[in-house]
């Protein structure tokens, strides 16, 4: 059986690797909600503390992709995975002592700024691969594939991450959860950098430009895409924690979250089937509204099965928004920077998760859990306005093409008739 052109270029190997290596990333936030609120009894501060760590992956991520674009993937990874994984090691320790609060947020600062960036340097590694094997002809389609494959990953691990936290949780402690994290980033993580195709994907030349170039509205859209993407994970997450708390079973609420995979990851993968008409910006406005249902039936209903059932929805309409996003962010990338690109897109999702974690640990504290479910509809909203200002960016560059290529035409047509008489 003849092997996909780019399982040929990376090998089988590769993709269980990639997987695995993003596991502890998706487990940081949600891990260090868990392992806070239980060891120092308070949500406001366990959703303080999420939102450090994103606060440090936001600041310091864009960073190492800009690394990884000039230096490339295995040294920058190889060193973050290191650093990495002694600063989870060493928040668990603090938090778990009675040193200072403000010492365990400059700790968990520390996670979030070392935090690997595997998922944007995977799909960099895709888009090469797909460069180096498949013809013009094909080359967008399998791109789209590749594209619609790497989120349904990241859906599987954004959701099964906390999936993981709650059952070694429940299991053991969320110290222990937290440690597993520690583990899997300095062997995954390590491995990963270390594999083949990270010597493939550094650019020195288009990697020197700054980043700030790289921020043009339809990249900034694409991030805030991403952004209210985060946030509807944080606040779904931070309020279902805090209505099952008030039940005495706040460990278990990493489990009914994975529902929200159900539907995800399946609406991913089916991506790479959508017909060409079903355009990109069609696309995250129609499951972008899925999603605004879906947060509105999360805040009003009133029973297990009936959250798990908004869950299910709500995944119907993140996974395909988050395979557009990424796929209009690799489109609107600069040249050479592609892994900066996505790792500003990449940051985005947990700047969202960690600042909804506050937030709603705050409305939850100060209102209770029935106020704080309202906070995925906000984060919805978000992702639909960003939607909607995708769609305004996208018909203004095409009109700007077509009105060029009526231009092109009307020039040549001129020429011609000054050459014929």
């Amino acid at each position: 059986m003849k092997k996909p052109m780019v399982v040929s270029a990376l090998g089988w190997g590769y993709f269980p690797l990639a997987f695995l290596a993003r596991f502890p990333f998706a487990m940081l936030v949600v891990g260090a909600l868990t392992l806070v609120v239980t060891a120092r009894d308070s949500i406001t501060l366990g959703g303080a503390t999420s939102a450090v760590v994103g606060i440090g992956t936001a600041i310091c991520s864009p960073v190492i992709g800009h690394s990884a674009d000039r230096f490339g993937q295995r040294v920058t990874l190889s060193i973050a995975a290191i650093a990495n994984s002694f600063a989870i090691a060493a928040f668990a320790a603090v938090t778990t002592s009675d040193i200072s609060v403000m010492l365990v947020l400059v700790a968990a600062f520390f996670v979030g700024a070392t935090a690997p960036q595997v998922a944007p340097m995977s799909r960099t590694r895709l888009v090469h691969a797909v460069g180096q094997v498949a013809s013009p002809a094909n080359r967008l389609r399998i791109l789209n594939g590749a594209m619609a494959y790497e989120s349904a990953i990241d859906e599987v691990v954004f959701v099964f991450g906390p999936v993981a936290v709650g059952a070694l949780a429940v299991a053991f402690s969320p110290v222990v959860a937290v440690l597993a994290a520690s583990l899997l980033t300095l062997v995954c993580v390590t491995s990963f950098a270390l594999h083949p195709s990270g010597r493939v994907t550094s650019d020195g030349a288009a990697g020197g430009a700054p980043i700030r170039s790289i921020m043009k509205p339809g990249i900034v859209v694409a991030a805030l895409g991403t952004f209210g993407l985060g946030f509807f994970f944080g606040s779904t997450l931070t309020s279902l924690t805090a209505y099952l708390d008030s039940f005495g079973s706040a460990d278990s609420a990493g489990l009914i979250y994975g529902c929200m995979g159900v539907g995800s990851t399946v609406m991913a993968l089916s991506v790479a089937a959508f017909p060409v008409s079903f355009v990109l910006e069609k696309r995250w406005a129609m499951f972008g509204a899925i999603m605004l249902c879906a947060a509105f039936g999360f805040a009003l209903v009133g029973s297990i099965p009936a959250l798990c059932f908004t869950l299910v929805v709500a995944g119907i309409g993140i996974g395909p928004t988050l395979v557009t996003i990424y796929s209009i962010g690799s489109e609107r990338a600069p040249a050479g920077a592609v892994a900066t690109t996505l790792t500003i897109l990449g940051s985005g999702v947990v700047l969202g998760q960690s600042v909804a974690s506050a937030i709603t640990g705050v409305v939850a504290d100060a209102g209770g859990a029935s106020l704080a479910r309202w906070m995925p509809l906000v984060a919805a909203s978000v992702v639909c306005v960003a939607a909607i200002w995708n769609g305004v960016l996208t018909a203004r560059e095409r009109c700007a093409a077509v009105m060029g290529a009526r231009g092109d035409v009307s020039e040549r047509g001129v020429l011609d008739v000054t050459y014929t008489r």
